[in-house]
Order: C-alpha cells, then sequence, then structure tokens
C-alpha cells in the first residue's frame, strides 16, 4: 500500500485538490496493483515560493500547478514504476496538470516497516 505525500502550493479549490487525490489513486491502483481500500494520503500546501523546483538542466518549465509526489511503496518492479510514471502524467495532464509540473520520488520500504495501529506490525503478524 503506497502512502502518497502531495505538495501542491496554495491555490486550488477543495474540488481540485480532490480531483487531484482521486486520480493519483486511481494510477496506483491500476498500476500499482494497490487495494481500493489502501488509501494514504497526505496533502500538504505551502504558500508560494516556499517549494523549490528547478527543471535539473532538462529545460522545463515550472507553474504554480506544480504538483509534488513522495510515494513510499515496497515490491514495484521497474516496469511496474515506468507504467506508473507515464500513467501518473497522462492522467494528471487531463485534469490540467502540465506534464513538466509533475514530480515523482519514489521511496521503498519492507513489511517490517508499517504499523496501522495498536502497535503491531500488521504483514508480520498476518493480520494482512
Amino acid at each position: 500500500m503506497p502512502l502518497v505525500r502531495i505538495d501542491v502550493i496554495e491555490g486550488r479549490s477543495d474540488k481540485e485538490l480532490t480531483l487531484l487525490a482521486d486520480t493519483i489513486q486511481e494510477v496506483l491502483i491500476e498500476t500499482f496493483a494497490a487495494p481500493e481500500l489502501d488509501r494514504y494520503q497526505v496533502i500538504h500546501e505551502h504558500r508560494k515560493g516556499l517549494i523549490k523546483a528547478l527543471d535539473t538542466g532538462l529545460g522545463y518549465k515550472r507553474t504554480d500547478q506544480l504538483v509534488l509526489l513522495q510515494i513510499t511503496h515496497q515490491g514495484r518492479n521497474r516496469q511496474q514504476k515506468e507504467k506508473m510514471y507515464a500513467a501518473m502524467s497522462q492522467k494528471l495532464e487531463k485534469i490540467g496538470i502540465s506534464p513538466t509540473d509533475l514530480i515523482i520520488s519514489l521511496i521503498e520500504n519492507n513489511k517490517e516497516d508499517w504499523s496501522f495501529g495498536l502497535g503491531r506490525a500488521q504483514f508480520l503478524t498476518g493480520e494482512l
């Protein structure tokens, strides 16, 4: 189950943020085989000027519609990751986010790195 941190610049409506989060979840279900009930997303809004995201020399123009995703996951292979990158870009473009305004960083972890409550590691105890 991916844990997704969504960083954006302030100014989007609640409806726009919901559409963004829903679209991200849809892509993770399609490309990472995330179960529908595994939805862990945190949206962080930042004042203009507090996200510094240059183009790494690629010549991309960034705007205030920038979306920075940090996705913590386990067990996805290179093919799944590349499929997710492409699908995320395509689906977010359909809701008005330029592909040059999308940055994704993946963080991998293991089963013992998760606890969903009650002080237990549910993946290790067999609860999940």
